[in-house]
């Protein structure tokens, strides 16, 4: 959306993710192994809509609470992912969203690196101190490599940032969201 329509954007905030582009070209086994499902998810329809459909709460289960630390899930969010993902429609619409990122969203990406247009919009990237991204990749590096105006840290958590560390998030976005120029906001 920011490289796209940058006018309907004015700051962005990015959680516990490198940009797509650089987390396929570096994949490493650890990151493999961690996003296994990133690439289920990119196979040929209907393969993962159907096993996904067989046991739509089972999938969510394995996906999201097999992450070490504490279940970090209120029951009733956790059953209203698994409502929305069992109806009709839901587990393609998710696939075709990974597939366009493994496909189309790509080439877009490397067509924006090699005419060396960057994001110049105001960008806030916060990670999971404990998470595969934090492992894997150094995201403030990839960030600024494909957006002019980034800064960020590690939140003390895993991938859920919202639902483990809700209050480091909060004091970091609200000023950042809340800032009135693009210098503003800095992280310190």
């Amino acid at each position: 959306m920011a490289a796209d329509h940058p006018d309907a954007v004015s700051r962005m905030a990015l959680l516990d993710i490198a940009p797509t582009l650089a987390m396929y070209e570096q994949t490493t086994e650890a990151f493999a192994r961690a996003y296994w499902h990133w690439f289920f998810l990119i196979q040929p329809a209907p393969l993962p809509e159907r096993l996904i459909e067989a046991d739509p709460g089972g999938y969510l289960n394995f996906v999201m609470r097999r992450r070490p630390g504490r279940d970090p899930f209120d029951p009733r969010a956790f059953a209203e992912y698994r409502r929305c993902l069992a109806l009709p429609g839901s587990a393609h619409g998710t696939c075709e969203d990974y597939r366009a990122a493994a496909g189309i969203d790509l080439e877009h990406d490397r067509a924006e690196r090699d005419a060396g247009r960057k994001i110049a919009l105001p960008l806030m990237v916060l990670w999971g101190a404990d998470g595969i991204i934090a492992r894997c990749f150094d995201p403030l590096t990839e960030w600024r490599r494909v957006a002019a105006d980034v800064r960020g840290a590690a939140v003390p958590c895993g991938h859920y940032i919202p639902e483990e560390a809700p209050d480091a998030l909060l004091a970091e976005l609200i000023p950042f969201l809340t800032a009135a120029g693009p210098e503003a906001g800095q992280h310190h």
